[in-house]
């Protein structure tokens, strides 16, 4: 009989072979588009912002929800507060209703640490909320390059502390997921590490969201590697990480402050919260969450990881007529949260 590994993966899921004509005809379209289309970096993040809201960037302009409360959490600042936005479950109308959800989501957003803001994703926090019965907090962290780092994680882990202490009070339940996109998926876990130091008694008893974070921003070989790829090669990428980390060494960056990959996780044995990865193989950061999950799991914290062929960076925001795998990332979060508050 043939010696097993401890550790197996199914190769298949990383075949190119396994991309679908749709994710390929997806991924050919996009890379055309945002080629032609206004970049960040030369037109200005705050130009770049408004182009985003106004539909003048290749990518659609952000929908808002009628029912979204835009709200704000003291910071480490008496004279500043964070922008916040807040979103219930569909079935919960009236406040007195709304004081008994099963639980709150800290969500982080994605762009980069440069672009987006707490009300981009009001469609992804109305379907976590839905899904769990959930309140959902999306945080406006200050981003770059106006405030680089370490402004936008400062403002996390002061949400973060917040409702630790208030969730249940203020929004209907205690905190019970943390999670986000891209840049939000990083700064979920730079969250989550500074929640469970500053109260040893803490314990996140839902879970962790992760979708296609950046976990080591000193590069894994995928984000060197994967030249011809959509939304984020490494002419771009670099870009972000740049305006988000400007003039810091190889060596700073893997402080585990700026690179959660390199946290020291024994302390934390027995204490991880279940962890959902998703990513998709068309996008570089693949590395970050292959490597991020297997790290999680060997410290005893729940890892689930889930990879969907030929999906590129961020391709939960794409209808699901137009890209079946994120359907299917989303009936996988779904049941995900389910699982977890079981």
């Amino acid at each position: 009989m043939p010696l097993k590994s401890d550790i197996t993966i199914d190769a298949a899921k990383f075949d190119p072979a396994s991309n679908s004509e749709q994710s390929k005809l997806l991924n050919q379209g996009l890379i055309a588009s945002l080629d032609s289309g206004p970049k960040w970096y030369e037109v200005g993040a705050a130009k770049y912002r408004q182009m985003r809201w106004a539909g003048e960037t290749a990518l659609p302009a952000p929908t808002l929800l009628p029912d979204g409360l835009d709200i704000k959490i003291p910071s480490r600042e008496s004279s500043r507060d964070i922008p916040c936005r807040l979103i219930y479950p569909t079935t919960r109308t009236t406040e007195e209703e709304r004081k008994s959800c099963k639980g709150v989501v800290m969500h982080i957003h994605g762009g980069g640490w440069t672009l987006g803001d707490e009300r981009s994703t009001d469609s992804l926090m109305k379907w976590y909320a839905d899904c769990g019965d959930l309140a959902v907090v999306s945080v406006g962290y200050r981003l770059a390059p106006e405030d680089p780092f370490p402004k936008g994680p400062e403002d996390c882990m002061d949400a973060g502390e917040y409702l630790v202490k208030n969730s249940e009070r203020e929004y209907g339940g205690p905190l019970k997921f943390i999670g986000g996109e891209s840049a939000g998926g990083h700064l979920s876990l730079v969250t989550i590490f500074h929640l469970l130091k500053t109260f040893p008694e803490f314990k996140l008893t839902g879970g962790l969201l992760l979708n296609f974070g950046a976990y080591d921003l000193s590069d894994l070989p995928a984000r060197r590697n994967m030249l011809n790829v959509a939304i984020i090669p490494p002419s771009v990428s670099n870009q972000f990480v740049d305006a988000f980390l400007p003039g810091m060494s190889l060596q700073e960056k893997k402080e585990p402050a700026v690179s959660p990959y390199y946290e020291d996780l024994a302390p934390f044995r027995g204490r991880l919260p279940p962890a959902l990865f998703t990513c998709g193989t068309e996008d570089p950061l693949i590395d970050d969450s292959v490597v991020m999950g297997a790290k999680w799991a060997t410290y005893g914290g729940a890892s689930i990881v889930k990879i969907y062929p030929g999906a590129p960076h961020g391709f939960i925001a794409f209808p699901h007529q137009m890209l079946k795998e994120a359907g299917m990332c989303m009936l996988d979060v779904k049941e995900f949260i389910t699982d977890c508050l079981s």
